[in-house]
């Protein structure tokens, strides 16, 4: 009789083989970096660099942040995010909707710009990349997908027209209220608009009407930057600074310099919500633009390694003056599309940026803020899509609810609380759902030679007056005992009497 051979307890060196993907995920794509991906990483991450250029601009205005710390974070955070995540083509750097969620949040505790509204926002990043990483850590992928599709469409429909709010003072020339609510804001436009400076209008409006006809003519040119210039020589032309067109000023042409996210407790207290709404939102927005090229390119995806990444991403990138990102739609987007084959490519991206920035700072003094604006305006009307939510509205009236919900939180109150109000109702929904199975009368079907028991309703078929077969479909746990009990009392009261 033959004895089980006792198989040989792996060696260290074996264990460090088995972990070392885990904790370098890079390693696992290295071997693809050959000479041609190389090649095309470099031209996908120079397309990618011009991209960002107008974007971060734009997001850190957004952010209530001086414009350099939008390039910024654009540079280091996308090489660590890139070399710790799974997904080969995502690019992540500052987005609209991080942006608008560290302004509500810092705006309220210190003047947008400032010393001390610099310090909140890295430590809230800061915190931010902790709450990501721990999840990342703890193996905790799958609670993105508790952050519903209908909760992402309509918070991202509401962040959408408060960008675009926030811009409309800088588009017609009017000083409206900074840090007022949304019918504030709107108030005081429309009291103000007859006393709009046309020069201002002009500007932004040709800036914008630029954008739109690159856009259609040649939907590969860098539309942004280029109707930027357009702007700037629009201004140039007018005289505008004569007539009261204000202009962003030179960046400084610099790295990132390091910076120290200090905080003390009661600063702590104060910025843990808006962090954890900021990590929420940041992991279901990356996971979910990795998922959606991930489809593309046939790449699987670790979404715990993806937090991990964009957790160490923060985390690090807030000891080098980045305020939070998370995975951008239009960068990754055009990743892809430019021929990227390894993460590399946004590794290139973010150290062609950093090049880019030492060359072309002192170009942005001609800038206006009102062509900035306009470009605001056309980022903030792509966020709204409206062809998901005529989807969720003709499917689901429950879901319906949810963005509706979701989407009036995000005008009118806390912008935080908009993702836990739309989080909290898709976790009612499930509940309400799984708590409530279906109960089915069956019956044996007589043309069927076997007589499988099927829907009796359905097919219209005669139940047996001594026996009542039932199915439940849906989940069977102490939630639904109540309902189930209900159900079997109606189906008793409603049965004949023998």
């Amino acid at each position: 009789m033959e004895q089980c051979e006792i198989p040989r307890p792996p060696t260290r060196l074996e264990r460090l083989r088995r972990l070392a993907p885990r904790v370098l995920p890079f390693l696992t794509w290295w071997p693809m970096v050959t000479r041609r991906n190389l090649r095309s990483d470099l031209w996908a991450g120079l397309t990618g660099a011009v991209i960002v250029l107008p974007q971060g601009v734009a997001f850190a205005a957004i952010a209530g942040l001086p414009p350099e710390y939008g390039l910024y974070a654009a540079m280091v955070p996308v090489i660590v995010a890139a070399l710790f995540g799974s997904s080969h083509h995502l690019i992540s750097g500052p987005t609209t909707t991080a942006s608008l969620v560290i302004y509500a949040n810092i705006s309220l505790l210190a003047a947008p710009g400032s010393p001390d509204y610099l310090r909140l926002v890295l430590a809230l990043t800061f915190l931010a990349g902790c709450f990501k990483l721990a999840l990342g850590l703890a193996r905790l992928g799958g609670v993105v997908n508790f952050v519903s599709h209908s909760v992402v469409t309509g918070f991202m429909a509401g962040a959408a027209i408060l960008i675009a709010t926030s811009q409309l003072g800088h588009f017609f020339g009017l000083t409206l209220p900074r840090g007022g609510s949304f019918l504030e804001i709107w108030s005081a436009l429309l009291r103000q608009l007859p006393s709009a400076n046309p020069w201002v209008l002009a500007v932004g409006a040709v800036t914008l009407a630029s954008a739109l006809i690159i856009r259609h003519l040649r939907p590969r040119a860098p539309a942004l930057l280029l109707a930027m210039v357009i702007g700037s020589v629009v201004s140039l032309l007018l005289d505008g600074q004569a007539h009261g067109v204000r202009l962003v000023g030179a960046l400084p042409a610099s790295l990132p310099p390091l910076s120290f996210p200090g905080f003390d407790l009661d600063t702590l207290r104060i910025l843990v919500p808006g962090a954890l709404a900021v990590a929420m939102h940041g992991l279901a927005e990356a996971v979910s633009i990795a998922r959606a090229v991930a489809i593309r390119s046939n790449q699987p995806i670790d979404n715990s390694q993806e937090f991990v990444g964009q957790g160490l991403a923060n985390i690090v990138g807030s000891f080098f003056s980045a305020y939070a990102t998370s995975g951008s739609f239009t960068r990754t987007g055009v990743n892809y599309e430019a021929g990227a084959r390894t993460p590399l490519a946004a590794v290139f991206s973010a150290l062609l940026l950093a090049g880019i920035v030492l060359l072309v700072a002192p170009v942005t003094a001609y800038l206006p803020i009102a062509a900035m604006a306009g470009v605001i305006l056309l980022v903030a009307a792509g966020l709204i899509n409206l062809r998901g939510i005529r989807h969720i509205i003709r499917t689901d009236r429950a879901e319906a609810g949810v963005l509706a919900a979701t989407f009036l939180s995000t005008l009118f109150v806390e912008l935080e609380f908009a993702i836990y109000a739309g989080v909290i109702l898709s976790l009612l929904l499930y509940l309400r759902r799984t708590s409530h199975p279906h109960c089915i009368t069956l019956a044996p079907d007589p043309g069927s030679p076997h007589r499988p028991l099927v829907n009796a309703r359905r097919h219209g078929l005669a139940e047996c007056p001594q026996l009542m077969i039932l199915r439940l479909d849906g989940s069977i746990f102490f939630g639904a005992v109540n309902h189930v009990t209900e159900e079997l009392h109606r189906i008793m009261a409603d049965s004949p009497e023998q």
